[in-house]
């Protein structure tokens, strides 16, 4: 798990060599070769020929190894005034912002899928259901764009563990900060962090509670994800029978030969269902801790990082899959979906003047007796209704959300550290 930091934890060396210079704890000298093999030792990263060797702790004792070997005592200074501790929190952070946002990106990719669907089928209609009984009529456009609509929230929720993600610890050593007279601002600023822990205390109790966070913005869009796929598998079957998917998303049976199981969503289902319970898998890591640092926090690499993998796969599929669905056309033109309509009976009858609750046992009484006629034609109009989706200010709410990750500065940030 600790290659997965490796990126990291040289930027993290680079920010904190360059600070260690400007108070005299490395000469410019030193800091410019440390820059040179730093520079050397990411490019081997980006190309998958780093290695954490036998013997080696970490991926932080193997950065360091690599400059010693090639910088001697140069490279043992590049420790001053940090701690593991740090080290470790820092890497964390930049790795977990740094997968966040992936996830957004992830995100918004499936939220345009379900927006470009909703536009194509707004005229689609399909039945609407409370209780799993048929209620009132709704739309593809609808339902497609409830789910884009939902993916906004979940946005949101990114965005405020992003920001708990986006916050400097470096400099808070063990805990208990440094008698060197660190500029932490620097560093901040290097890495690109919306601002620092002030509290270095504090500093090493935000472990946990950044991963805690995550997962739990990750939960909430996976149980987006998994109610989207439950109307998948529900909308596919014979009953219901609103949708097709394609052969290469469904397998058959070994000896049914009629069976086309939509497997992909109900396995798309089952894993993000699965993650709904990983904030809580920390929760009860960090049980009963007291301040400072444990070595229980380890295990949180174990919940959080296989977990950006899962939602990244997650997300991918079902962007893949709601492409390819196809939509059945006039679906209410069946008689079976006559009720659908009694409310529009009611609403017409109370546009011609007549009290709500009369109207309404007036069609009440038209279904008992035989003589309700189903009113086909639909006048919605209001917002966020069959007639007006209003898709061009959700997805300018979406727009608005993304804006607030604020990523030009991070990328910046790190660029010019990376050729500096």
């Amino acid at each position: 798990m600790d290659l997965h930091l490796a990126e990291f934890d040289v930027l993290g060396n680079l920010a904190h060599a360059i600070m260690l210079e400007t108070i005299g704890l490395l000469t410019t000298d030193d800091l410019s070769a440390l820059k040179t093999e730093l520079h050397a030792i990411y490019e081997q990263i980006q190309q998958g020929d780093f290695t954490i060797e036998d013997g080696v702790e970490d991926v932080h004792s193997q950065v360091e190894l690599m400059l010693t070997r090639k910088l001697g005592d140069i490279g043992k200074k590049i420790h001053s005034g940090r701690s593991r501790n740090d080290q470790v929190l820092v890497d964390m952070k930049l790795y977990t912002r740094d997968r966040l946002f992936q996830v957004v990106q992830a995100t918004e990719k499936l939220f345009n899928v379900l927006i470009n669907q909703s536009e194509k089928h707004k005229n689609d209609l399909l039945p609407g259901y409370t209780h799993l009984q048929i209620a009132m009529p709704s739309s593809f456009g609808l339902w497609f764009g409830a789910y884009a609509e939902a993916l906004i929230d979940d946005v949101v929720q990114l965005n405020a563990a992003y920001r708990l993600a986006n916050r400097n610890p470096l400099g808070s050593g063990a805990g208990y900060g440094s008698s060197f007279p660190l500029n932490r601002t620097l560093t901040t600023a290097l890495l690109g962090f919306e601002g620092m822990h002030h509290n270095v205390v504090y500093a090493q109790m935000s472990r946990g509670r950044t991963e805690q966070a995550a997962l739990t913005a990750i939960s909430s869009l996976a149980a987006t994800v998994s109610r989207l796929a439950m109307d998948v598998c529900l909308y596919n079957s014979q009953n219901f029978s609103f949708i097709v998917l394609p052969d290469d998303l469904t397998t058959g049976s070994s000896i049914m030969p009629h069976k086309k199981n939509p497997d992909v969503a109900e396995l798309l289902r089952a894993k993000t269902n699965r993650m709904k319970a990983l904030p809580m898998e920390v929760t009860m890591v960090l049980s009963n801790l007291p301040s400072g640092y444990h070595r229980d926090m380890q295990l949180l690499k174990e919940i959080l990082m296989p977990a950006f993998d899962e939602i990244l796969d997650c997300l991918d599929v079902a962007a893949f899959m709601l492409e390819n669905i196809k939509v059945k056309e006039n679906l209410l033109a069946d008689a079976k979906y006559d009720l659908l309509f009694s409310v529009e009976r009611v609403n017409e009858l109370v546009i011609n003047g007549v009290p709500f609750r009369d109207a309404y046992r007036q069609v009440g009484a038209e279904i008992g007796d035989g003589s309700y006629v189903a009113p086909r034609e639909l006048k919605h109009s209001h917002e966020g209704s069959i007639g007006n989706l209003q898709n061009d200010l959700i997805k300018t709410r979406m727009d608005q959300e993304l804006a607030r990750f604020a990523l030009e500065k991070v990328e910046k940030a790190l660029n010019d550290l990376i050729i500096s």
